[in-house]
């Protein structure tokens, strides 16, 4: 026990916490950036079995930012470079590698042996297949995501928690990846230790679990906020919420007098272009709503209606009187402006 001596006298830790992480295990969808931040701190902290999933093979554009990879390590396949610098770290752990990308075929197969799982990839097709598994096999998934210096944490599918598609409905939107958007190494580097601690938190039973809760962090400026998950069934049926926030078709989108605000997130597509509406994702909206008149009609929207709903409650409770969100999204919005263009 000398080795993890100054985790165990952690208050809520001990022996007894101790042997929870070695009867545990843990699976990582990603050996690329996030996965290389996530798996050191799980093997340190000697989680007893981890299981890693990727079928890449180390670039020399990975080295800056995937810190289990060096120069000597290209070429090779990641989970195989990565196990061997973390059995080092730890010989104790039970170290399995599966070099193969995650698909519907092999999903349940992959993830059925182990308790605890971590989305440590870019791909948005291969999340939204593992949050479907993990929901119906009733198992937790860490998610985490970059876009350039900002990053987000959360944890899906525990206890009876919202799962990934709750928040972000699947309707075919596309997400910039680190080779087309970029990403410094140490925003990757802070999200995965963020996401290591949620799993430690989880296996612990110590601590708030970031579950109906979603994470988010600006590098560039240190700013860390954590927002409230709001039922989305509820946000889009409930009376009380309609009554609250007024919601109306796409096509009345620019009819309405004032400003129209695109909450969504940078970088998730499609586009609006900027001379149609402005732009104030729902994560910095309450530090910029003195750039707003209290008494202006604003109209919001998002990618599915859930989060103008969310921004119009926050806003109304900030005192603006004047709010509406409109039911449907970006792609609603976009096909408006592009008949506006180009009339059939």
């Amino acid at each position: 026990m000398e080795r993890y001596q100054r985790q165990t006298i952690l208050p809520g830790i001990g022996t007894s916490g101790q042997q929870k992480l070695l009867l545990s295990s843990v699976l990582v969808i990603g050996a690329g950036g996030l996965g290389c931040a996530v798996l050191p701190y799980l093997v340190s902290a000697g989680v007893g079995k981890i299981g890693i999933v990727d079928g890449d093979r180390v670039e020399e554009s990975n080295l800056h930012r995937q810190i289990l990879y060096h120069e000597n390590s290209i070429g090779k396949l990641k989970v195989e470079a990565a196990k061997q610098v973390l059995q080092r770290m730890n010989s104790t752990t039970e170290i399995e590698i599966m070099p193969e990308f995650l698909t519907p075929e092999n999903v349940d197969n992959l993830i059925n042996s182990y308790e605890l799982i971590i989305d440590a990839t870019d791909n948005l097709e291969v999340r939204y297949t593992l949050d479907e598994v993990c929901s119906r096999l009733k198992k937790p998934m860490i998610y985490g995501s970059i876009f350039r210096f900002q990053g987000q944490v959360s944890v899906f599918n525990y206890n009876g928690g919202p799962s990934y598609s709750h928040l972000f409905p699947k309707d075919d939107k596309v997400i910039l990846n680190c080779e087309e958007a970029g990403v410094l190494g140490t925003t990757v580097g802070i999200i995965g230790m963020l996401q290591a601690n949620e799993a430690l938190k989880i296996i612990l039973g110590i601590g708030e679990v970031l579950s109906g809760k979603i994470l988010i962090y600006n590098t560039l400026t240190n700013d860390q906020q954590i927002f409230q998950l709001a039922d989305q069934s509820v946000e889009l049926s409930s009376n009380t919420v309609i009554e609250k926030v007024d919601l109306i078709h796409p096509e009345l989108a620019f009819e309405q007098k004032g400003i129209l605000i695109d909450v969504r997130e940078v970088g998730e597509k499609p586009e609006i272009p900027s001379g149609f509406c402005r732009k104030i994702p729902l994560s910095e909206l309450e530090s910029r709503l003195g750039e707003l008149d209290k008494d202006g009609d604003i109209t919001l929207f998002c990618q599915a209606g859930g989060r103008a709903i969310k921004a119009g409650k926050l806003m109304q409770k900030a005192g603006f009187s004047k709010v509406k969100a409109i039911q449907g999204g970006a792609r609603d919005i976009l096909k408006l402006i592009k008949d506006e263009i180009e009339p059939a």
